[in-house]
């Protein structure tokens, strides 16, 4: 049985299709859906069902338009009640695809309409399992999400409903199986996924924390342990996901539409719309339009606007590399930013070139950063996540994680000097450009981060002592 994992590194998503005689299905599709469409007329295949493991909470699914556009039956397992038509699977209830099935397995506890899907081949063996945000490698999903949604699921009752949904569904199941997760490493859907996106289900049993004998006490106690403020955009995209939204091929149109300088001035300030530039940080910080704010395309950028824009319906002005608005837009609309008024027509240097106004941010080199805390007066502040901070830092820095700037201010000194950076560059410029935003110049930005300071400088370095080594 061919099972084709679709695979986007910049949200750690996976997608899957399958394909059998002329029938295919696809799994947790993202909101752009062509490239399934294209697939599977590869195969000269039609898509018979588009299978959703879950109302997900990071991103906007591609189901109501893969069901619009080829006619797909949307297929949810039980609990789940969206507002648009869609096949409630019952347990075990299976569908056929050519020569395959698949069978329905309600594993609540993610979420309470959570289900995985056991792959049966042509000659009714089976062969894995699409588990959406149940069991990740190394991992399980958070059991804290959908109490964001529906306030008396608590993420201890949620966690509970894991437990069991792992011991009576999942465990029980052949080793040989191959799991097939929605999500790897960087996902805020879990804490502690692997770099691998599939593996066999006898080896999670050997190797998976949350798979190990414990009782359901503990097993609470050890899901709940850890766990960061999920994205603040995370129960909004479940209310799309749950009432349905707008047409990718409808956002597109409104959002493509090329500002020269002028025109996206006037809707700037006509609209109050967040300006936000996609360019990697090196640009960014030679010159930039005042008051926008840096999150590059080139990296996690979906998830990191998610976290920094806290309401998915601000209007939002582009400014973009030519040539890759569209990417921008696209990446936006994943995680549900559908209110892009428009773009800079020829990108910040065309702004430039009309002789506006510019700002730009100081950024020095780790040996510099050494120079300037010879100054008793000179401060640093690490926007890295708490866990990174605690395992390793420079000696006297402040952790201000990215994800709760705006929540913590007051803690950044307007009278005295100080240097922000990250591990290598590229949530410190996020973190420069809000804070320019907000009125702060009396900052420097350090090039190439707390991986470059370890290795070029001989700053003092905390480093985390696990307790079991001390004597």
């Amino acid at each position: 049985m061919k099972v084709e994992q679709i695979y986007t590194g910049c949200i750690a998503h996976a997608a899957y299709y399958i394909e059998s005689n002329g029938e295919a299905a696809v799994f947790d599709p993202l909101r752009e859906v062509q490239p399934y469409i294209n697939r599977a007329n590869k195969d000269n295949a039609k898509i018979k069902y588009v299978f959703e493991t879950h109302f997900h909470a990071d991103f906007v699914s591609g189901h109501l338009d893969l069901q619009k556009k080829t006619g797909a039956q949307i297929v949810f397992g039980p609990n789940a009640n969206p507002n648009y038509d869609a096949l409630i699977a019952e347990d075990n209830q299976e569908f056929q695809i050519g020569d395959y099935k698949i069978k329905v397995l309600h594993t609540p506890g993610h979420t309470m309409e959570s289900t995985t899907y056991l792959l049966i081949d042509e000659n009714d063996k089976e062969h894995g399992i699409i588990t959406g945000d149940t069991l990740f490698i190394g991992d399980v999903g958070r059991p804290d999400l959908a109490q964001k949604v529906a306030a008396e699921l608590t993420q201890e009752k949620l966690a509970g409903h894991l437990y069991d949904s792992l011991r009576k569904k999942i465990m029980p199941l052949a080793d040989d199986l191959i799991v097939y997760p929605n999500h790897g490493a960087g996902s805020a859907c879990g804490k502690n996924m692997s770099k691998e996106t599939t593996d066999t289900l006898g080896n999670q049993k050997k190797t998976n924390y949350a798979l190990q004998e414990m009782t359901k006490e503990e097993f609470i106690e050890a899901v709940l342990d850890g766990l960061t403020p999920p994205p603040g955009y995370f129960p909004q995209n479940v209310m799309l996901n749950i009432k349905g939204y707008e047409s990718l091929d409808d956002v597109l149109t409104r959002a493509g539409k090329a500002l020269s300088p002028e025109e996206f001035e006037a809707a700037a300030n006509e609209t109050g719309a967040l300006l936000l530039d996609t360019r990697q940080a090196e640009d960014f910080k030679n010159g930039f339009i005042p008051n926008s704010i840096n999150i590059g395309l080139k990296g996690s950028f979906a998830p990191w606007v998610g976290a920094m824009i806290p309401d998915i319906k601000q209007p939002i002005l582009l400014i973009a590399e030519p040539g890759t608005e569209e990417e921008a837009l696209t990446r936006l609309s994943r995680v549900g930013y559908d209110y892009t008024v428009g773009y800079l027509k020829g990108g910040f240097e065309a702004w430039e070139n009309s002789d506006k106004e510019v700002d730009s941010i100081t950024r020095i080199s780790p040996k510099t950063l050494e120079s300037d805390l010879a100054k008793s007066e000179f401060k640093v502040i690490d926007v890295r996540k708490a866990s990174e901070f605690q395992a390793e830092h420079i000696e006297g820095a402040l952790n201000i994680p990215l994800s709760e700037i705006n929540e913590h201010l007051a803690s950044f000194p307007k009278d005295q000097e100080f240097a922000l950076h990250c591990a290598g560059g590229y949530r410190s410029m996020i973190a420069a450009s809000i804070l320019k935003q907000r009125g702060w110049d009396n900052f420097k930005e350090v090039a190439g981060g707390f991986n470059k300071i370890k290795t070029e400088t001989e700053l003092p370095i905390t480093q985390y002592v696990c307790p079991s080594t001390l004597k």
